[in-house]
């Protein structure tokens, strides 16, 4: 008989450990609730390392990058479907048609996960202005695992139900043979869609500004100061006048911005 495998346990000082290394690489706050969350999403990992302890683990990602970018992937929640909270594509429909938005317009989807939310931004644009117009959709995440899904732009037929029926006809695939059972996003609008690794605790070298920034159902993961740090650096990329779109569970009350609600969970900087 083999020796049999010895439990691995997260003890409080350890997870408190991984906790403050998470916080400071990606702004994330871990209530001592989600110790059981860290310890499930990290054992395996430990198991395929022959890791003996937490301890060890968090010595190899003080030395390791790309462990550290592991890690990071595992630890990152990435919940996202097709036209998830429709308020908001509603909403654009009507800034578009109140001429508040023109095909040259930019977006940036900042925490994208697999691109659903990316691509049912573009089938709305496609639907409103064409594929040959100027508009342009920039899309980031700090997993690099669901950045390879987006850029591919492959998902179950199962995820389309939520996709309007002219949409998944005019911009989607079907998968045939070995792909049976998919779709596909057409490549004339996944190559409208750029996307990119960005990490929302670091500031853009770049001056470019948005139209429209999404940033649904992540500011939840920051505490009070992190949360007026991103909001505070992605506001700078607004054009006077651009939208912010957050989740409709989430506000912006308390925080110093120059920001002001439009509706629920849409705020509109100063023009």
């Amino acid at each position: 008989m083999g020796i049999p495998i010895q439990p691995l346990v997260l003890s409080e000082e350890c997870f408190h450990l991984l906790a403050a290394w998470l916080h400071q690489h990606a702004g994330i706050y871990l209530s001592p609730a989600k110790k059981f969350l860290v310890s499930g999403r990290l054992m395996s990992r430990l198991r395929s390392l022959d890791c003996t302890s937490f301890e060890e683990y968090i010595e190899l990602l003080q030395k390791s990058a790309a462990e550290a970018q592991i890690a990071i992937n595992l630890l990152t929640t990435n919940e996202t479907y097709f036209y998830r909270e429709d308020a908001h594509f509603s909403l654009l429909s009507e800034l578009i048609a109140q001429n508040k938005l023109s095909s040259s317009m930019r977006v940036w989807s900042a925490a994208c996960s697999s691109g659903e939310e990316a691509y049912s931004i573009a089938f709305l644009l496609a639907q409103k202005f064409g594929l040959h117009t100027s508009w342009q959709i920039d899309a980031s995440d700090i997993s690099t695992d669901v950045l390879e899904l987006a850029r591919v732009g492959i998902y179950s037929l199962s995820q389309s139900y939520r996709i309007p029926d002219n949409f998944l006809k005019q911009y989607c695939l079907r998968g045939i043979h070995k792909n049976e059972g998919t779709f596909r996003v057409l490549p004339e609008v996944r190559e409208k869609v750029n996307i990119f690794y960005w990490n929302l605790i670091n500031t853009r070298k770049d001056n470019v500004l948005y139209d429209v920034i999404f940033l649904r159902n992540v500011l939840i993961y920051f505490d009070f100061v992190g949360k007026e740090k991103v909001i505070g650096r992605l506001s700078k990329h607004l054009k006077p006048g651009g939208y912010l779109m957050i989740g409709h569970a989430e506000s912006l009350q308390g925080h110093l911005t120059d920001l002001t609600m439009v509706r629920s969970g849409c705020y509109q900087r100063g023009k």
